[in-house]
């Protein structure tokens, strides 16, 4: 269940007794658990017919709770299974029936192999190249192209990190749009000037004698991530000229 948002009806949240909230009071309430989530993204999810809140006659949104508790199952299944949305919306629809829904695990190792041993690191988790298929809804000749590209990077052993099925499924949606991969070569060319930007930051503090600076390094690089994507967000829309209400 999501927590219920900071601050009471002067600041724009939802008060206590599930008043409708802006598409900002939103925002608040499910950054907690989704700190990369934008309101481009909570548009972008309205506009696959995910979630539908009632517009006021002047048009701004108004997000029921249920709205909210809506886009947070959305917004899990993409972190934690590498849905595709048209897959979700299925299960959202059974869910709303009442049905049982049986989410796919994303494994560690390949099937049949015995999970590793715990190590003084994060373990990476990884996915099979068929999984990966199945979470970005795409065929053999698309992930070949998307690979060419360099959007999509295997591991040495042939698989591939989790977040290569976020890339996928997201690449795979802007397609849809008539953005083709070689399209988005400038995006990932920036995308590895910011990760080493990030890289260069932390790099003392891997270099560090210390386990535990070493392990700060871990969360100074993922405290940094996020704030790249939040800046690179803003930089697009400001660029665009979106408004946001």
């Amino acid at each position: 269940m999501l927590q219920t948002p900071r601050g009471g009806a002067g600041h724009g949240t939802a008060a206590a007794d599930g008043a409708p909230m802006s598409i900002g009071a939103v925002l608040n309430a499910l950054r907690d658990e989704f700190p990369e989530v934008t309101i481009s993204k909570i548009r972008f999810l309205e506009s696959e017919g995910l979630v539908e809140p009632r517009r006021t006659p002047s048009g701004y949104r108004k997000f029921s709770v249920q709205d909210v508790e809506r886009l947070g199952h959305v917004l899990r299944m993409q972190r934690d299974h590498y849905l595709p949305l048209k897959v979700i919306r299925e299960h959202l629809d059974a869910m709303e029936r009442g049905e049982a829904v049986a989410l796919p695990t994303v494994g560690r190792q390949r099937d049949g192999e015995a999970a590793p041993e715990p190590s003084e690191g994060p373990t990476v988790a990884r996915i099979g190249r068929s999984e990966l298929l199945a979470a970005a809804g795409i065929g053999e000749p698309e992930l070949a192209e998307w690979e060419s590209y360099g959007l999509v990077v295997p591991l040495e052993d042939g698989v591939y990190d989790a977040e290569s099925a976020t890339v996928a499924a997201l690449v795979a949606e802007l397609g849809r749009f008539g953005i083709e991969p070689r399209h988005l070569r400038v995006m990932k060319a920036a995308a590895d000037r910011e990760a080493g930007l990030v890289d260069q930051v932390v790099a003392p503090l891997k270099r560090h004698r210390n386990p535990q600076t070493r392990a700060h390094a871990q969360a100074r690089t993922k405290e940094l991530a996020g704030l790249t994507v939040r800046l690179h967000a803003a930089l697009v829309q400001t660029a665009l000229g979106v408004r946001l209400p």
